[in-house]
């Protein structure tokens, strides 16, 4: 029988942070699933030109999409600006951020931690549509490409409390 850690509980979506730039990012509360993608290359060997043969081809890594309510933060803005002004005037500087995404079990302890690297905001919404007779929260999205993704080893299994 195979032998389980401690916590072998599968952990809870709605307990994380997003951190850049050294800092938790404000009010996150959706973040979009981290996913990769790996092309089927096909290919057939010339000694037998009837069967395919297939391989791995290019990776992709989609974009992760951020959400959060409406704040005074201006984190998401000043992203998406840097971005804005790198393309409408060609100035010199970098605009990719690594990005961490911590998922946190019960006790609020690091379970989890992906290391999210080169992001740069390729879509920024400021505000939702806005609409006089809903009952709803005023939505912010970040939209951003990266170069890939990998969990952080350091991150071990926290201790039960």
């Amino acid at each position: 029988m195979p032998q389980f850690s401690v916590n072998a509980d599968p952990f809870e979506t709605s307990r994380f942070r997003v951190i850049w730039d050294g800092k938790p990012v404000a009010s996150v509360s959706k973040v979009s699933a981290l996913r990769r993608t790996t092309e089927v290359v096909e290919y057939r060997d010339g000694g037998d030109p009837l069967a395919a043969h297939r391989g791995p081809g290019r990776t992709m890594w989609e974009p992760i999409t951020l959400e959060r309510g409406v704040t005074r933060d201006t984190t998401f803005e000043a992203w998406a600006n840097q971005v804005f002004a790198y393309g409408a005037a060609g100035e010199a500087g970098d605009f990719r951020k690594n990005v961490t995404l911590e998922l946190l079990d019960e006790a609020g302890q690091v379970a989890l931690a992906y290391h999210i690297f080169r992001c740069w905001p390729s879509e920024y919404e400021a505000l939702p549509d806005l609409d006089a007779n809903a009952n709803a929260v005023a939505f912010q999205r970040l939209v951003l490409q990266n170069e890939g993704w990998e969990r952080d080893p350091a991150v071990t299994e926290p201790v039960e409390t």
